[in-house]
């Protein structure tokens, strides 16, 4: 196998009978040294950087097999433990960012920049709430005006929480507020670019060089100010807004949001300055994920620490927007990767702190236990191209009485965990699995759960109970009990839970042959005692790490487990099982499933959750695990809503709009709409969204298609029956159920 070590502008690179070759490049290192060396015994070409940074980019097959090489770079400080990742330390006013400082914690405004004191009412009631750093919306000349005064106001009512402006295409509106604010967020995207109009471009390498040159020219002024006057910046890239020359060159993809954003750094180095952070935002916690650790990669080939900006773009409102955020934000933090966040969500700006806070708090209390494993080899993992482990689902066996074939499903399962008390009412327990009732009898829906574990089986004597059981098995839904349940009270067609210690004594072999297992481990058990599983059937693998493992990750100890699995070519499905503790606080359970199951789900590691807590309602917890499967980009249940924060650019009340569409629309599973105050926010930022509500006007919406507006300047009144419409005329419409 070739494998081989390059600087960050190399986009592509194939294997050739002779050695190695590039694939459009642009603008990357001479190759300085190229040689043959020796590695685990196996012959492989080495390319040397050029650059003066400390790493060198080892790159490896894509897929098996495949002639791509891509990179398989350092991108954090341990894949064994949370170790947060060295930076260097970045002043926004009194605040420092970086690794030698908490996580810090940060949203932004959405009032009208222009009204002084209804912005300075709200950055107080944020800071109130316990907020580090402000951002503020600043699109044209009168708004930076007015930041001198929301700047004053503020200090003469003894708040010195620093404030950030937030730029998109106004270059001397930037240099105006640099003057007041404690940092610029610019959008490379953007700032010297105009807006994209997602054509196509060629460029030979001369007219490239001279848009290089453009920028540098343009952002230039702003970087010697910010240095001027001690500002800091953050050079704020969005998957949705790239600019033409970026997307038709690197395509709209996380190595386009890099490109893009290290123009600007290159830039800032150039000229001595070092007080910025980077961000990489998406709407897609999955491309989100990549694109930052894409960024942090070759940043240790650069040999740059410059600290992170993490956030998921346009996450939406309620549970659904703290997932997405969870999943995006917690994956990285359990990483080591972040130095300040924010969680976006379509409510007022000062209701995201406390989820903030609460992901921040998990992030830092990782990085300081340095919550890991004993370290591993990992060859497997592809964490900069999502390339899902599948396992293998149950398949039909001969002789069998019902069909095992339901008991997990091809995009994601979810299975939860019932109680005794639950088939006392059988037709409202089979509506909490959000089973369709027909008669009175179960039958499976587009998001019914897959499989329920019953930790107690009822008494052999308990007909009723029993058979509202068997009716769930019939109609292919798992159930799963204990070893010792199913053999003092055995059910028919049950799937036995064992742990290793069962199997190793052999106390499953009591069970009836041909009985369907599913096994229980840790992840971190000695390969020995992981040897059992190549000589067991079993339907899947619940990963299950004790709640109260202070000093261990179930992270890593997953990615253990899996590099196992792949090493021994083991495919059994694996669910994530996580048991939450009695009385834990709604958001604190969102934002563990996001940022554990999540961060293993973000990497194609998985095929389902079983999400576990005594005190927690079904229907809650049944929502959160199908919301962590549709946030990784796996199974679709539901209508996708892309909907921005708001902020002064906003031009209609995006919360009231946004509940009014989602409660007629939220019925359409596949379906992605996106819903953005302006148009900053608009075709750009709703990168993903089928179908875009978009603030035009005071007044007036602009419907899209994708990217492509197709109705402009619909009066507010009438906009929501016109998106719905709209969604009809595309053949994307169905009637809502009708309850039976």
């Amino acid at each position: 196998m070739a494998t081989g070590a390059v600087p960050t502008a190399v986009s592509g690179f194939k294997t050739r009978d002779h050695g190695l070759s590039f694939t459009k490049s642009m603008n990357f290192m001479k190759v300085s040294d190229l040689r043959r060396v020796k590695s685990l015994r196996t012959k492989v070409l080495v390319i040397r950087n050029s650059n003066s940074g400390p790493e060198i980019a080892e790159m490896h097959p894509a897929s098996e097999g495949s002639p791509l090489l891509v990179p398989r770079q350092k991108y954090c400080e341990s894949i064994h433990k949370t170790v947060r990742r060295k930076t260097c330390t970045v002043m926004v006013g009194n605040v420092a960012l970086g690794s030698e400082h908490p996580i810090r914690i940060q949203t932004m405004t959405t009032t009208d920049t222009k009204d002084v004191a209804a912005t300075v009412e709200q950055v107080m009631r944020i800071a109130d709430k316990g907020a580090d750093i402000v951002r503020i919306t600043v699109q044209g000349r009168k708004e930076a005006d007015a930041c001198f005064e929301i700047k004053n106001t503020l200090v003469q009512k003894n708040y010195n929480i620093p404030l950030v402006a937030d730029i998109h295409f106004a270059p001397a509106v930037a240099l105006r507020v640099a003057e007041c604010f404690d940092k610029i967020r610019v959008n490379p995207g953007n700032f010297a670019d105009r807006r994209a109009q997602f054509e196509k471009l060629e460029y030979t390498e001369e007219d490239y060089q001279k848009e290089l040159e453009h920028i540098e020219k343009v952002f230039t002024p702003l970087v010697e100010k910010c240095k001027k006057y001690g500002r800091a910046m953050r050079i704020g890239t969005n998957h949705g807004s790239l600019s033409d020359r970026i997307m038709s060159y690197y395509g709209d993809s996380p190595r386009g949001m890099v490109e893009s954003a290290f123009e600007f750094a290159r830039i800032c180095r150039k000229l001595d300055y070092h007080n910025f952070v980077f961000s990489m935002k998406a709407s897609n916690p999955v491309i989100m994920v990549q694109a930052y650790r894409l960024l942090v990669a070759e940043m240790y080939v650069q040999g740059w620490d410059y600290p992170l900006h993490l956030g998921v773009t346009e996450a939406g409102e309620g549970e659904d927007g703290r997932m997405k955020s969870a999943i995006g934000i917690g994956t990285l933090l359990q990483d080591g990767l972040g130095d300040t966040i924010r969680v976006s969500l379509t409510e007022p700006p000062e209701e995201e702190i406390d989820p903030c806070r609460r992901l921040a708090n998990l992030g830092m209390k990782a990085s300081e236990l340095q919550l890991g494993v004993v370290p591993f080899e990992e060859k497997h993992r592809y964490y900069f191209d999502f390339q899902r482990r599948t396992g293998q689902l149950p398949v039909q066996k001969e002789g069998e009485e019902v069909d095992y074939r339901g008991v997990l499903h091809r995009d994601g399962s979810v299975l939860m965990s019932v109680s005794l008390d639950q088939l006392k009412s059988p037709e409202v327990f089979y509506k909490s699995l959000a089973a369709k009732l027909v008669v009175g009898m179960p039958f499976k829906d587009l998001a019914t759960v897959d499989s329920i574990l019953l930790r107690e089986l009822p008494p052999v004597e308990d007909s009723k109970a029993r058979l509202a059981l068997k009716r769930l098995i019939d109609v292919s839904m798992g159930v799963l009990t204990r070893l010792s349940e199913q053999l003092t009270k055995p059910l028919a067609n049950a799937v036995v839970l064992v742990n290793l210690k069962e199997l190793a004594t052999g106390a499953y072999k009591l069970l009836p042959e041909g009985t369907r297992l599913a096994v229980s481990v840790r992840g971190d058990e000695p390969y020995d005692d992981l040897d059992i599983l190549k000589d067991i059937d079993a339907t899947m693998l619940l990963h299950n790490v004790p709640f109260v493992e202070e000093k261990f990750s179930r992270v890593h100890a997953a990615r253990r487990l899996f590099e196992y699995l792949e090493e021994n070519a083991l495919n059994f499905p694996v669910i994530h099982h996580i048991e939450f503790p009695r009385g834990i606080h709604r958001d604190d359970l969102v934002i563990g499933a996001g940022s554990t199951a999540g961060a293993l789900l973000v990497d194609g590691l998985g095929d389902g959750v079983l999400l576990e807590a005594p005190d927690q309602d079904v229907e809650f917890l049944r929502n959160t695990s199908f919301n962590l499967l549709q946030g990784c980009r796996m199974r679709n249940t539901k209508t996708e809503y892309v909907s921005c924060p708001s902020c002064g650019r906003t031009l209609f009340d995006l919360q009231e709009i946004s509940a009014e569409i989602r409660e007629k629309t939220s019925h359409l599973p596949g379906v992605s709409i996106a819903i953005m105050g302006c148009i900053v926010n608009g075709p750009g930022e709703m990168a993903d969204a089928d179908f875009g509500y978009v603030g035009g006007a005071p007044g007036k919406i602009d419907l899209y298609v994708g990217k492509t507006v197709v109705n402009r300047g619909i009066d507010m009144e009438r906009a929501t029956d016109a998106l719905i419409q709209l969604i009809k005329d595309h053949g994307r419409w169905v009637d809502p159920p009708t309850e039976e």
